[in-house]
């Protein structure tokens, strides 16, 4: 393991652990902990947990769930007894079960279009406390859709690479992220810690360092961003060659901060780059250009990625 810089001030407030396992913090931000030890109703924020579903999963629970509850509902009905609901004929027993599912939806949603009512105090009170958890299940699917909608984020892409190019008379590590809504940000800043594994008596821990970036604040963020951070003898990676680069355990940990207007609110985006996700001996092409016409900036978001090889002078 490459001994590093000795004149690099170590970071003691990375908030993570110096023997932790796999990479602190996940490519699409969240930290890479495990939490044991504890039931499972405590464990979760449930809250927190639908509002940071991806969207698909999130709907398809909601259907999911629906379905359960009518089907559960449907069987009690049926356990019960379908004369106890009128207007279903006798026919086959897959019919009748049909019937009464949708009778369960109908007072679920309370729709009650009339065809199917309960008939006895038994369907009756099953009736009414189904209707009760639907206006409960609805009221909280509202409040978690409408927490989904209005929930600041900061809308940002990230490279998935980060590269080691030349920069001014050295050589910089580089990575760029971009914003891809129309939510208009302003005053972001970027936080980078490096944990870098070393060999400290006979075991190895992972030391953390912050990284100075050439321009640490934007004052406005509507294009790319190529944040750079100078490799010289302030940098723990000083004379860090190519195979240093490949055979250290590194993880970048990136926070961007940024002031959202529309939100009057500030939003956080992180995310992390390990050793195999530094490309050493590249450089990003450029991934705007004018319009036509010359009245517009286009920002091609699909070029985030695009790079090409260089050569670096050790």
């Amino acid at each position: 393991m490459r001994k590093l810089n000795l004149k690099i001030k170590e970071e003691n407030d990375s908030g993570f652990s110096a023997v932790a396992s796999g990479r602190f913090t996940n490519k699409d931000g969240r930290y890479n902990v495990k939490k044991k030890g504890i039931n499972i109703f405590d464990k979760y924020s449930w809250y927190h947990t639908f509002l940071l579903l991806p969207r698909f999963k999130f709907i398809g629970v909601l259907v999911i769930a629906y379905i359960i509850a009518n089907l559960v509902f449907a069987s009690i009905y049926y356990a019960i007894g379908i004369e106890h609901l009128t207007g279903i004929d006798k026919s086959s027993p897959i019919q009748e079960f049909i019937d009464v599912f949708f009778f369960s939806a109908q007072t679920f949603t309370t729709v009650g279009y009339g065809r199917i009512a309960p008939v006895g105090a038994l369907a009756s009170f099953v009736a009414t406390f189904e209707a009760f958890l639907g206006l409960l299940g609805f009221a909280i699917a509202t409040g978690l859709f409408y927490g989904r909608f209005s929930r600041p984020r900061a809308f940002l892409k990230f490279s998935d690479i980060a590269v080691i190019a030349p920069f001014e008379d050295g050589k910089a590590l580089m990575f760029r992220v971009a914003p891809f809504k129309n939510n208009l940000l302003s005053e972001a800043e970027v936080t980078i810690s490096a944990a870098i594994e070393e060999l400290v008596e006979g075991k190895l821990e992972s030391k953390f360092y912050l990284l100075e970036p050439k321009l640490k604040k934007i004052n406005t963020f509507s294009l790319n961003w190529t944040i750079v951070h100078k490799i010289n003898s302030n940098s723990p990676f000083y004379e860090y060659t190519e195979e240093d680069f490949k055979n250290a355990d590194i993880e970048l940990i990136i926070m961007i901060k940024a002031f959202d207007e529309v939100f009057a609110n500030t939003v956080v985006q992180r995310t992390s780059y390990i050793s195999s996700e530094i490309i050493y001996g590249a450089k990003f092409l450029p991934m705007y250009h004018s319009s036509e016409d010359q009245k517009t900036t286009v920002l091609d978001l699909d070029k985030i990625n695009f790079h090409q090889k260089v050569s670096i002078d050790n």
